[in-house]
């Protein structure tokens, strides 16, 4: 099985010049928690949930809540971002894309056929592929299972 398969097409991505709030309504609202981070068509960065949650300010903090608003609106995401992105290609086993989100404790991947991104793979993607194999869903899949070490006795 390859990341191709099991990856998600349609990849919401953002620009690094917008506001970490806009950042933070687009997880929310789309129930994401990684956002590409592209400019000029080239992936030059990555956001989650956590970046974002790492640079908001202390529940004790003085500051009104339309304050935080204001600071995170001129926060932009290419301050918080990360730019060390690991990424794979389409063609990429699954399980290699599995062991990168392990050793490096991260939670997705962007998928790219060159410089252009084409899809994202996720810790929730890959749990989805794991249930097709051990539900046993057409044979090959079984097959794909049974040699991965998951249906041995």
């Amino acid at each position: 099985m390859r990341v191709a398969d099991k990856m998600t097409k349609e990849v919401i991505t953002i620009s690094p010049k917008e506001g970490v709030m806009v950042a933070k309504h687009i997880l929310e609202k789309k129930g994401i928690r990684h956002l590409p981070v592209v400019s000029g068509g080239k992936l030059v960065g990555i956001i989650t949930d956590r970046d974002i949650r790492r640079n908001l300010p202390s529940p004790a903090t003085s500051l009104e809540i339309h304050e935080i608003s204001f600071l995170l609106d001129k926060l932009q995401v290419q301050m918080v971002m990360s730019r060390e992105v690991i990424s794979v290609t389409p063609d990429t086993p699954i399980e290699a894309a599995a062991n990168l989100l392990l050793a490096h404790k991260i939670g997705g991947l962007p998928v790219l056929d060159g410089e252009c991104l084409v899809g994202i793979i996720t810790e929730a993607d890959l749990l989805r592929a794991l249930l097709e194999c051990l539900q046993g869903k057409g044979e090959e899949i079984r097959v794909c299972a049974a040699s991965a070490g998951f249906l041995a006795s």
